[in-house]
C-alpha cells in the first residue's frame, strides 16, 4: 500500500533540524553528547571549526574538547577533514568505500602501502606522500578503508597514521551513513545525500532504494523528498524555543547545504550569496531560529555582518556567544566588531 505523502512547512523543517542538531538547547557535557553533536560528523576544514560546532551544541566545551578520547579525526565526506565519534569510524570511512573494483583497489592499495611505510609511526602527510612517491593529497583516497586517521590543527600539515580497519560490512556502514544524513539534514533526496557524502549519484540512489521501507515521502516548499519514518513524530512536534543566539562556524552541518536546500534555509538570493561564497564560507549568525547574518574571525577579533537591524538585546546575546568561544588563542580576549 502506498504511503501518504507528508506535507511539511519551512518552519517545521527548520525547527526539526535545530532540534536534532541541539541548536535550541545545549546538551550536557559528556561523551554521549559529543557523539550526538557529531552524528553527521563535524567538518573541520577550517581550523577548529569542529570545536566551535561542538560549542554551539554541548555545554561546558573547552579548548581541548575536540581531542576528547571519544572523538577522532579523519578525511570524511568529500575527503574533507572531519571530527567524528571514535565508535562511528566505520560509518564515515567504510560507508564511503567505493563499490567498484578499481575505486576500491586504489584505496586499499594506498592504505596497505602507507601502513607498511609507516610501520607504526606517525608523520606529516607530506612526508608520508614523498616516502610513497605520491602527491600527499592522494593519501585521502585511503581514508574510506577505515585504516587511516589524521590529526590536523590548522597551522601545520596534518599528521597521519594507520589503524586496524573496523569490523563492519561496508554496505551496512553506507546505509547507516544515509540514515545519519537524513536524521540531521532531512528531508533529503538521494542526489543531495550523494553530494554531501561525496559518492557517485547512482550509489546515492541505490542506498535510498535499499532504505525505502524505512522512509516516508514528504513535500516541502522546495519539492518532494524523504525523511526517516522514525523521525516523523519529531517533525510533527511544535519544537522547543529557539536559542537567542548561536554562532555557527564555516562548514557547520546546519548550513552545509547545496542547491534548493539553501533556498529553504535562506530564501533571499542576495543573502545566500554572502553565506555560501565561491571561496571560504563565513560563519552563520543564528538568532531565534533564523540565519540573520555572517561572521568571520581574525585572532581575537570577531566581525559580525547582520542582514537586518538587530535589537540591543539581540546584539548583546550575539556578543556574549562570541565571547564564550573556547579558543585557546583568543579565550577571554574576543572583541566583537559590528559591520552594519
Amino acid at each position: 500500500m502506498a504511503r501518504l505523502r507528508l506535507d511539511l512547512t519551512r518552519a517545521q523543517v527548520l525547527a526539526y533540524r535545530r532540534n536534532v542538531g541541539a541548536l535550541d538547547e545545549r546538551l550536557p557535557h559528556g561523551p554521549d553528547s559529543l557523539r550526538l553533536a557529531a552524528w553527521a560528523g563535524l567538518q573541520d576544514s577550517m581550523p577548529r571549526a569542529a570545536l566551535l560546532s561542538i560549542h554551539a551544541r554541548v555545554d561546558g566545551t573547552e579548548p581541548a574538547t575536540w581531542e576528547d578520547p571519544s572523538l577522532l579525526q579523519l578525511w570524511g565526506p568529500r575527503f574533507s577533514a572531519y571530527v567524528v565519534a571514535a565508535r562511528d569510524l566505520a560509518v564515515f570511512s567504510l560507508g564511503r568505500l567505493p563499490d567498484d573494483y578499481n575505486g576500491r583497489r586504489v584505496g586499499e592499495d594506498l592504505a596497505t602501502r602507507l601502513d607498511r611505510f609507516l610501520g607504526g609511526r606517525t608523520m606529516t602527510y607530506g612526508q608520508a606522500g614523498r616516502g610513497l612517491g605520491v602527491h600527499p593529497n592522494r593519501l585521502r583516497y585511503a581514508a574510506p578503508t577505515g585504516k587511516v586517521l589524521i590529526r590536523w590543527e590548522g597551522a601545520r600539515q596534518p599528521t597521519v597514521w594507520t589503524v586496524p580497519p573496523p569490523a563492519v560490512d561496508p554496505s551496512d556502514a553506507g546505509l547507516e551513513l544515509a540514515r545519519r544524513y537524513l536524521h540531521i539534514f532531512g528531508p533529503g533526496t538521494a542526489q543531495a545525500f550523494a553530494e554531501w557524502a561525496g559518492i557517485a549519484p547512482w550509489r546515492g540512489r541505490a542506498t535510498f532504494d535499499a532504505l525505502v521501507e524505512s522512509l516516508t515521502p514528504v513535500r516541502t516548499p522546495i519539492g518532494e523528498s524523504w525523511i526517516l519514518t522514525e523521525d516523523e513524530p519529531t517533525f510533527r512536534a511544535s519544537g522547543g524555543r529557539p536559542a537567542s543566539a548561536r554562532l555557527l562556524p564555516s562548514g557547520d552541518a546546519y548550513f552545509l547545504l547545496q542547491g534548493a536546500d539553501r533556498e529553504l534555509l535562506v530564501p533571499d538570493a542576495d543573502k545566500r550569496s554572502t553565506l555560501w561564497t565561491p571561496r571560504v564560507w563565513p560563519g552563520a549568525v543564528l538568532v531565534e531560529g533564523e540565519v540573520v547574518g555572517t561572521w568571520r574571525r581574525a585572532g581575537p577579533a570577531v566581525t559580525i555582518q547582520p542582514w537586518r537591524l538587530l535589537s540591543p538585546g539581540t546584539r548583546e546575546a550575539v556578543e556574549k556567544e562570541a565571547e564564550s568561544f573556547p579558543l585557546p588563542d583568543a579565550r577571554g580576549r574576543i572583541r566583537v566588531r559590528w559591520d552594519g
